[in-house]
């Protein structure tokens, strides 16, 4: 296994879960970011009116992109088996 291959597994790793997780964190920055002005134009600073609509935006979101979600990860679980299978074999011909 070569310092490269880690590498390149290391920043695939960073970017599936930049891809997992950076909807949903934008958009409930962004719910959170309306309901803010909401409250300072309102007044009404209750501290569950920006938990709870954040939080029926992740189960929204969360059931919208699972199966992207679990596409993307079983595709790099594959990725990372098939790897593991060819060291071995590599090694195993040594």
């Amino acid at each position: 296994m070569t310092e490269e291959l880690v590498l390149e597994i290391f920043r695939e790793a960073l970017m599936l879960s930049i891809k997992i997780a950076g909807p949903m964190l934008l958009i409930s920055m962004l719910v959170g970011l309306v309901i803010a002005i909401l409250q300072a134009a309102t007044q009404v600073h209750e501290q569950t009116l920006t938990f709870v609509p954040k939080a029926l935006t992740i189960v929204v979101l969360l059931l919208l992109f699972a199966p992207m979600m679990t596409a993307s990860c079983s595709e790099f679980v594959y990725r990372i088996f098939d790897l593991i299978t060819q060291i071995s074999s590599q090694t195993g011909a040594m």
